[in-house]
């Protein structure tokens, strides 16, 4: 069998050793490259042995085009700076790039879309199937219930996670957004403190929890006078997210350029 070469980005990070280790045990994919920032201490040496497992055969590397070279996909949960910088690499290589970072502006989006018009690119917030189903919902249940109903998201990570909202967090709000037919930036309410006031009509509330070693937890509250309903997933594990990732680069083989998400992944669109 011709498996598949994969370079994994980050690959001293949580999902990074994860990512690796996923990709090792797998019976049609191989590990063909990884890299870290500059001037990280694992730049230059065997990933395994760094993860305190067996060698590799590999040394990481600071230089996108040097862990792409045998690549057919990248899998990319870092930085914006760095995603749009290999976004660009996987452009010029005609590599797929599937990407789960979060914290992307609009420009980064753009930049990544433009990188999109020459190779595949798979991005979304969030690579969990249950997840993915649960934005289909969302939308679903947004679309039936009128303003007398609140949205409220909740999210809560682990204590290292540096951006809030998350992305799925921003993802299930824009879902909601979708079904009620409005702009989310226009309704999105976050961070109240003091006094606020009452509840706007027909906004959609954000409130974060980091603490622990919290993997993911979203719960989207459709809340009325007399009623709620709560739509929940949990991520108990993060290989949901990596083993969402590899079947990502797996469909994307052969596809043609563009930007696609998990929802054209697992044929939801």
């Amino acid at each position: 069998m011709d498996r598949i070469g994969i370079a994994v980005m980050g690959g001293s990070g949580r999902m990074g050793r994860m990512l690796c280790d996923l990709i090792r045990d797998s019976d049609d994919l191989r590990l063909v490259g990884v890299t870290e920032a500059p001037g990280h201490p694992w730049v230059g040496h065997d990933p395994g042995r760094m993860a305190g497992g067996a060698d590799t055969g590999l040394c990481v590397t600071d230089t996108p085009a040097a862990a792409i070279t045998d690549a057919r996909a990248v899998i990319d949960f870092t930085t914006p700076g760095a995603t749009v910088a290999m976004a660009q690499a996987c452009a010029q290589a005609g590599i797929v790039h599937v990407i789960g970072t979060t914290g992307l502006s609009q420009d980064d989006i753009a930049a990544i879309d433009r990188a999109a018009r020459q190779t595949t690119i798979v991005r979304a917030d969030n690579m969990s199937l249950g997840v993915n189903l649960l934005t289909q919902l969302v939308r679903q249940v947004a679309e039936s219930l009128d303003d007398d109903y609140d949205i409220e998201i909740v999210e809560a990570h682990h204590r290292h996670k540096v951006d809030a909202p998350s992305g799925t967090a921003l993802m299930l709000g824009h879902a909601a957004a979708e079904g009620r037919g409005v702009d989310l930036d226009a309704v999105s309410d976050r961070g109240r403190d003091g006094i606020t006031g009452a509840r706007g009509r027909g906004a959609i509330g954000f409130h974060a929890i980091r603490g622990g070693d919290i993997v993911g937890e979203h719960d989207v509250v459709f809340a009325a006078d007399g009623e709620r309903i709560v739509l929940r997933h949990v991520a108990s594990d993060r290989s949901v997210f990596g083993r969402g990732a590899l079947r990502a680069a797996r469909w994307a083989q052969g596809k043609a350029p563009g930007a696609y998400d998990m929802l054209d992944v697992l044929g939801l669109r």
